[in-house]
């Protein structure tokens, strides 16, 4: 592997009937221009009483980005939205100030028959001048966004800029997120095509940098802010992201994102103490772990 890329593997966690793989934060990479965390959601085959139920959970200073492959999540939170969110969907949820929200397979699905659920939950950081904006929801359908296809390499820009297009969700730094299927095998020249930093998550197939291969459930990530090329084996799908660096630090901890340790803690004592605003009709809660 060439000394100016990071390879990560996918650490799985078990929650309950999900497998999530956790592919950010990176002991020797925290960030990826404001991409902050980036969780593997499946493939799971739920059904036959076994269902997506996430309690009601909080955030503070980031957006919440879910994209699903395959499946459906009901997305429900304390703005009052509620929105069902399909395959190509991408549900944008911005925390601000503070935000609750629960994830769960709709009702209309709760049939008994298996269902396959797939996709990405990403956390993208506000910059420190957006970190106590209101909190909101904002909803994409996959009709919306750009997508197009040259040399048998199929894109859909998700979000931000990048090959020359704007997608209608910008967020709040510059940034970019594209869905890329290589039907045969192909090199894309990145160069001029993308700024900031540069990762690519490998949904399924493979890449090869240096003559090494990079597989599903790996994720690659340039050490320097450009990358020229990626080489995509045939039939290989792949989440290119990244972006311009926050220029401050940021800091994780639990479900809270924040260039302030304190606002951390303040807001960790504020879900103790059920301070947070409440999902309508919605009383469960999903306790803050102790680290």
């Amino acid at each position: 592997m060439a000394n100016n890329k990071l390879l990560v593997n996918e650490r799985q966690t078990d929650l309950g009937n999900f497998m999530v793989g956790r592919l950010l934060p990176f002991r020797k990479k925290r960030q990826v221009g404001p991409f902050t965390f980036i969780d593997h959601m499946g493939p799971a085959e739920l059904g036959n009483g076994k269902y997506m139920d996430v309690d009601q959970h909080p955030h503070i200073g980031l957006s919440t980005l879910t994209y699903l492959l395959a499946g459906q999540i009901e997305h429900r939170d304390s703005t009052g939205s509620v929105q069902v969110i399909h395959p190509g969907d991408v549900g944008f949820m911005t925390a601000g100030r503070g935000v609750t929200h629960t994830e769960r397979t709709p009702q209309a699905q709760r049939t008994g028959e298996a269902l396959l659920v797939h996709g990405y939950q990403v956390w993208i950081a506000l910059p420190k001048e957006k970190e106590e904006i209101a909190p909101r929801f904002d909803f994409y359908p996959s009709t919306d966004m750009p997508s197009w296809t040259t040399d048998g390499v199929r894109y859909k820009l998700l979000a931000g800029k990048a090959f020359g297009k704007t997608a209608p969700l910008q967020g709040y730094s510059p940034l970019f997120l594209v869905d890329i299927y290589a039907e045969k095998a192909t090199t894309i020249q990145l160069k001029d095509q993308l700024k900031g930093e540069i990762a690519f998550v490998i949904v399924k197939g493979e890449i090869t940098d240096q003559n090494q291969k990079v597989e599903a459930g790996q994720m690659l990530i340039s050490k320097t802010d450009e990358a020229c090329e990626i080489c995509l084996s045939a039939g290989t799908q792949v989440l290119l992201f990244g972006g311009a660096a926050l220029p401050e630090e940021h800091f994780l901890l639990w479900n809270f994102v924040s260039h302030s340790k304190a606002r951390l803690q303040q807001a960790k004592a504020d879900w103790k103490e059920k301070k947070f605003p409440k999902v309508p009709g919605d009383d469960s809660y999903i306790a803050i772990p102790e680290f």
